[in-house]
């Protein structure tokens, strides 16, 4: 399975099947101005049946397995509403590339939390609801892994940027 990094692919696949969820992390922060390149798309999906159902069928598209350390094209999984919702992290690659499900991103309180704050953007010619730039910023605070402290002090720069104009 081709890994190369392309997260048009993931948001045209959730798109297509009308996947209802908030776009996290990296991936999200770069659209909001970051200038760090990121080599995975993070979702945080609305938890309902009907719509993870929808999810598990995106998956099948992206032809998702298991991101496994050691293991370059994943390790299969069978995968349905009821399977993906009784895991908190998914961690997969897909023929797009890498690609991360979080029902409650670390410094959140999941999907009602976010969808608060979201806002919706134009990508590759697709409406996108992503997480705002200020629970971005409180994500990766709350994860504290060295990677998010080293965006931290751009990601806060260009969100006090926002309000001086």
């Amino acid at each position: 399975m081709p890994r190369e990094f392309d997260p048009e692919g993931i948001v045209r696949a959730l798109t297509e099947n009308e996947v209802d969820c908030i776009y996290i992390g990296g991936w999200a922060a770069g659209l909001l101005g970051s200038p760090f390149p990121t080599s995975d798309v993070d979702i945080t999906p609305n938890s309902e049946r009907e719509n993870l159902t929808r999810l598990s069928a995106a998956l099948r598209q992206m032809e998702a397995r298991i991101r496994t350390q050691g293991v370059e094209d994943g390790l299969p999984f069978s995968h349905d509403a009821d399977r993906l919702a009784a895991v908190g992290v998914w961690n997969l690659v897909t023929r797009f590339g890498d690609f991360d499900i979080s029902f409650v991103p670390t410094g959140t309180t999941g999907w009602p939390d976010l969808e608060k704050d979201a806002v919706t953007v134009t990508a590759y010619g697709l409406s996108v609801r992503l997480a705002s730039l200020a629970d971005i910023i409180r994500s990766k605070q709350a994860t504290n892994r060295p990677k998010d402290q080293r965006v931290l002090p751009v990601l806060r720069e260009i969100l006090a940027s926002r309000y001086q104009r």
